[in-house]
């Protein structure tokens, strides 16, 4: 069911830094912005459970903005309960897909099956919320399109995608109903960093009227330099004390920036040339992707990387893509570099070693990314004494490092500098995809510097377009 005139209706995302899905309601068609899953806090973790908020046959078509799964996750579970429609995303972001959703229906197989065998779910069985067949069931569905160009999602609905500079592939977009394009919605997506290690940095705004921004570092600033020289100092620490730095990172750019700082760092005399594991197999296909991208010279890459030869290998990068490799990093010689997913220690292989690491004192975790509420990242950064995996209590004695500097995000002061260069000031401001003082300080630094109106919407929120 379409509606009598545009509206827009926050499905997630809101008021939370997880979850994006927003709904766009026209005369012609229902489009939904993202699809992503909902991590950190089981409140939030349980909304994937609950019955979609429309019906998923109700649904024309879906835009993804890029391939973390906060913003793609859901799409197998929606195909799965009945979406039959097109997916557009940029071609980068199809091929980003082709790794992360697979991956994440195994996951959640796996997941249920170790529950089941363990005996901890509350749920007799354990069932996945979607499995690797409705993952490769939904990529049939993804249209790959080229950035910039329009693209017609129904008759008088079109949208146009635009670097967004935060990961391969990732795009801010513009979303026009019956060329009124004074009502235009702009959707930032996850914005990038200006400076960011590999990509080139997000395109400027175009005009709209109405922009949904995120907010994840709303209020904040990051410390690149900072975030370096803690990772050094961390690795040189450990390796002094014989132990293990375990590094949670998100499977898609997060691994390939840590990869390309370690490299720098030995290459620098800075850090020793340790054994670097990458205990991921979606990590390892995502690697793939940039390695391939670094190698075609691809425009999002950064010109001083294009075509540079192994920009992610530190000297002693060992692959772990099957389970039995996984389990053999438990008996492996030390000092040595683990980095595996998830970058929020939700869930995957990176769960086996903080379970192995944390009770000693001699191994180090960094976190590098955000944390949200909920997570056992946050744990650990507000100096938990214990944590819990797969139903047990593990003492965290290992040493806890900050290292969010690492973020591709871009911090509050990146996100109201890439606000001000909208043409002409739109007539409403949304700050989404942040938790509520992110969004509240993108909303005070907003108005402050540029004076324009930022609400922060509820979930199930619906507000007109136009």
């Amino acid at each position: 069911m379409t509606a009598p005139a545009p509206a827009l209706q926050f499905l997630g995302a809101a008021r939370t830094v997880t979850g994006s899905r927003f709904l766009v309601d026209t005369p012609r068609a229902r489009v939904l912005v993202d699809c992503g899953l909902f991590q950190g806090a089981k409140e939030l973790r349980l909304r994937n459970w609950a019955p979609f908020p429309v019906d998923p046959r109700s649904i024309d078509a879906i835009v993804v903005t890029h391939a973390h799964v906060d913003h793609c996750g859901y799409l197998p579970a929606l195909v799965a309960r009945g979406f039959a429609g097109s997916i557009f995303c940029t071609s980068r972001t199809a091929e980003l897909c082709h790794v992360v959703l697979p991956d994440a229906g195994r996951l959640q197989e796996e997941d249920a099956a170790h529950a089941n065998r363990r005996g901890f779910s509350k749920h007799h069985p354990a069932l996945p919320l979607f499995t690797e067949a409705d993952a490769i069931r939904a990529l049939a569905r993804l249209r790959p399109s080229a950035s910039g160009q329009p693209i017609e999602l129904a008759p008088g609905v079109r949208v146009s995608l635009h670097r967004a500079g935060h990961i391969l592939g990732s795009a801010w977009l513009r979303l026009v109903v019956d060329d009124r394009e004074g009502d235009a919605l702009l959707v930032s997506g996850d914005l990038g960093r200006p400076r960011h290690p590999i990509l080139e940095p997000p395109e400027a705004p175009a005009a709209c009227g109405t922009l949904l921004v995120e907010s994840t570092y709303g209020g904040r600033r990051h410390d690149d330099a900072g975030a370096v020289e803690k990772l050094a100092a961390a690795v040189a620490r450990t390796a002094d004390r014989g132990g293990a730095v375990v590094i949670p990172a998100f499977a898609v750019d997060r691994t390939e920036v840590l990869l390309l700082h370690l490299r720098d760092l030995v290459h620098a005399g800075r850090i020793p040339p340790l054994p670097v594991y990458v205990d991921s197999p979606m990590a390892l296909d995502g690697l793939a992707v940039y390695e391939r991208a670094i190698a075609a010279g691809d425009a999002e890459i950064r010109a001083d990387l294009r075509h540079r030869p192994a920009p992610f290998d530190p000297g002693k990068l060992i692959p772990a893509r099957d389970t039995a490799a996984s389990k053999a990093i438990h008996d492996a010689p030390m000092p040595a570099i683990i980095v595996s997913a998830s970058g929020m220690a939700t869930g995957g292989r990176v769960l086996h070693h903080l379970a192995r690491r944390l009770p000693d004192p001699r191994n180090t975790v960094v976190l590098v990314g955000y944390q949200p509420a909920g997570t056992r990242g946050r744990s650990l950064l507000e100096g938990a004494a214990t944590l819990r995996i797969h139903g047990h209590d593990v003492p965290v004695r290992a040493e806890i490092v900050d290292g969010q500097g690492f973020s591709v995000h871009a911090d509050g002061a990146e996100l109201v500098d890439w606000l001000a260069a909208v043409p002409s000031p739109p007539r409403i401001v949304y700050a989404v995809h942040g938790e509520l003082d992110g969004a509240v300080a993108i909303q005070r630094d907003v108005a402050q510097r540029l004076g324009w109106m930022v609400a922060i919407p509820q979930l199930g929120e619906r507000v007109p377009l136009g």
